[in-house]
């Protein structure tokens, strides 16, 4: 089986045999691009007078050599892919160019991503840091039944749209509650829609489903579509509601990028929670997907939301970093 480094070979010189004829005459390009959490080689097309629409379309070389390492069929790795591109070309519409810079200023929402993780990334992009996270912004072309469409601001785009740091800051606080907002469920509820979403009856659902006291009770923190949901988290009336209707301060659990784990400040020791957190992410969740493996506090009196453990492991791919960090706010751009 061929080495990575020998499979983009391979695959910048046979791909374009798989693609329809009016893909023939382009260019197969492989460019290595800092992605959330990790950095990912991407494989698209250049068409012969180097002019395409502003959004190009592109697939995973990780992810093909995934798939070859996984069949050992060469031919349906690039005949998948090949496809898969194909269709992302086909469906990506002419004006999306276009219709991402319209109103650019209503369409900025922020997301939470890791600091230590993503140092390199952080270089790139305009964000503000909160305890051991960063904010970052997207700029969201459509919101529809089959998700979101986004791209990641960079200083280059933001100062093209002419918005520093501060201005993207206060349009993303706005326009993320109103474009995306957030959702706070009872972990019950949630099992019960994936038991729904399979099918099952509702009252068997609720048979399998044992009610927890409040006290044991974890609530998801999202927002309505589920992606880029823990950024929820910041906003704070939320967690103040959630934390009066138990009667506790709180202690969040970043289980993604996606949603945060909420549960009283009484279930126990927030370094064991910590921990807890952290194999989940080693074993369970996707690299691309990790937050933290940190605990955060929610005071409800102060209506303050803090860092609550000071764990090494502060990368999320393993390795362990010696160096300490104070924890704070700073602004990027």
């Amino acid at each position: 089986m061929m080495q990575y480094e020998i499979f983009k070979e391979v695959v910048k010189e046979r791909f374009l045999s798989q693609m329809p004829d009016d893909f023939l005459n382009h260019t197969v390009a492989i460019n290595s691009v800092v992605k959330v959490n990790r950095t990912e080689d991407r494989l698209h097309l250049i068409p012969p007078d180097g002019v395409s629409i502003k959004v190009l379309p592109s697939i995973s070389m990780n992810r093909m050599y995934e798939d070859y390492q996984r069949t050992g069929n060469l031919e349906g790795t690039l005949a998948t892919s090949a496809f898969d591109l194909v269709v992302a070309y086909r469906t990506v519409p002419q004006d999306v160019g276009e219709k991402i810079f319209e109103n650019a200023r209503e369409n900025v929402v922020m997301m939470l991503v890791n600091t230590e993780q993503n140092k390199e990334l952080l270089q790139s992009v305009p964000h503000r840091e909160f305890c051991d996270l960063s904010i970052v912004y997207r700029l969201v072309a459509e919101i529809d039944e089959n998700g979101i469409q986004s791209a990641m601001i960079g200083n280059n785009l933001a100062e093209s749209l002419g918005l520093d740091e501060q201005a993207l800051y206060k349009a993303a606080v706005e326009n993320t509650k109103r474009l995306l907002p957030p959702v706070t469920k009872n972990m019950n509820e949630v099992i019960k829609d994936m038991f729904a979403a399979e099918g099952m009856l509702e009252e068997i659902a609720e048979m399998l489903v044992e009610e927890m006291s409040a006290e044991t009770t974890m609530y998801v923190i999202s927002n309505n579509q589920g992606i880029n949901g823990a950024v929820s988290m910041l906003y704070e009336n939320e967690l103040h509601a959630l934390a009066e209707k138990l009667e506790t301060d709180l202690y969040l659990l970043p289980s993604s990028t996606h949603e945060v784990i909420a549960v009283s400040a009484t279930v126990g020791d927030p370094y064991e929670l910590a921990q807890m957190v952290a194999e989940i992410n080693m074993g369970q969740v996707e690299l691309a997907d990790r937050l933290s493996n940190q605990v955060y506090h929610y005071d409800k009196d102060l209506r303050k939301l803090t860092i609550a453990t000071d764990t090494p492991n502060k990368r999320l791919d393993g390795i362990v970093t010696e160096s300490s960090h104070i924890y704070g706010t700073k602004q990027s751009r």
